[in-house]
């Protein structure tokens, strides 16, 4: 047998090798029966719930003794008729205003400050008192806000609250805070950063104990100080990180943390209307009205729609900027 007759025998042998290896094995029933509930799981609970969507282009209506989805089926069917009550909605400038301009400063905010405190953070020497840092940031994030709303309004009640008692002893006069709009821009964008900033910090610090030492021991060796380690080293190390929570915070730009602007604001009383309302709280209050359920629907099926188009260009820039850093 000569060599051509070698190597084309070695060639066959491997490709059925290679044809065996992929049949189902035992491995790949083990992991999908691993994988079958959480399978279940979005099927059910995201993507049966999406036939509601058709909800915001009918005229929903129940009929006595039907169940939910022959109520969908028969309800009439009106096109965008319930996108109009929102787009003719007096509303809908401050509605968004207030929704998008309070996440872009959350979004700027919310990643240059958890960067700047995670490198802070790693730079201490004493492994037990970052450790320390790290948890009491850390800490609000499972706070709830029904519960934070309680420790605000201890803080800022007319009577009796922290900020008005020591205003007083100054000899001012106390400040009604829920009736002064001016305030509160200021107010939710410090709660919203005090009970996020711990996570994001976590994220960040996380991926800069991810960096290889050896390049910090050179550039010890090279004369750099902090700042230019800091600057040559953790900084580029952590741009594909902010870049993805970056786009990932994008997505989310129509929506508003609906605790925030309506726990905290003590269900945002008329006063604060200008300054705290959002399309979140907007259908909250759609709901608890006789407000028909399908323009509540249309409500929100524009946040989706809107937030998956944002995300799309965030994630195009990106990969006009530079490719690797896109996740799409």
């Amino acid at each position: 047998m000569d060599n051509n007759e070698k190597v084309k025998n070695t060639k066959e042998k491997t490709t059925k090798v290679k044809i065996k290896s992929k049949k189902w094995n035992r491995d790949d029933t083990e992991l999908t029966l691993l994988a079958l509930p959480t399978f279940v799981w979005y099927i059910l609970f995201c993507f049966l719930p999406m036939f509601g969507v058709v909800i915001a282009f009918k005229r929903y209506q129940i009929f006595p003794g039907k169940s939910f989805l022959y109520n969908i089926i028969h309800s009439e069917w009106v096109g965008f008729a319930n996108f109009e009550y929102l787009i003719k909605s007096n509303s809908l400038f401050i509605l968004l205003r207030n929704t998008i301009g309070y996440n872009l400063v959350f979004i700027v905010l919310g990643i240059v400050i958890p960067v700047t405190l995670a490198i802070m953070i790693s730079l201490i020497y004493s492994k037990r008192k970052s450790k320390v840092y790290q948890t009491a940031m850390f800490f609000p994030h499972f706070l709830s806000w029904v519960v934070v709303s309680y420790f605000v309004f201890a803080f800022l009640s007319y009577d009796k609250g922290i900020l008005n008692s020591i205003v007083r002893a100054f000899g001012k006069e106390p400040v009604q805070w829920y009736m002064e709009a001016k305030y509160w821009p200021f107010i939710l964008v410090f709660m919203n950063l005090w009970k996020t900033t711990g996570y994001s910090t976590v994220v960040y610090l996380a991926s800069i104990t991810g960096i290889d030492p050896s390049l910090y021991e050179a550039a010890v060796v090279d004369g750099a100080t902090k700042w230019q380690q800091v600057k040559n080293i953790t900084l580029p190390s952590l741009k594909p990180i902010v870049i993805m929570m970056f786009i990932l915070s994008t997505g989310r730009i129509f929506y508003s943390d609906f605790g925030l602007f309506w726990q905290v604001t003590r269900g945002i009383p008329a006063s604060l209307y200008n300054v705290s309302s959002t399309i979140d709280t907007y259908v909250y209050n759609a709901l608890l009205s006789n407000t028909p359920i399908g323009m509540t629907s249309a409500a929100t099926v524009f946040q989706s729609v809107a937030c998956c188009i944002t995300i799309l260009i965030a994630n195009w820039v990106v990969k006009k900027i530079d490719n690797d850093y896109a996740i799409i």
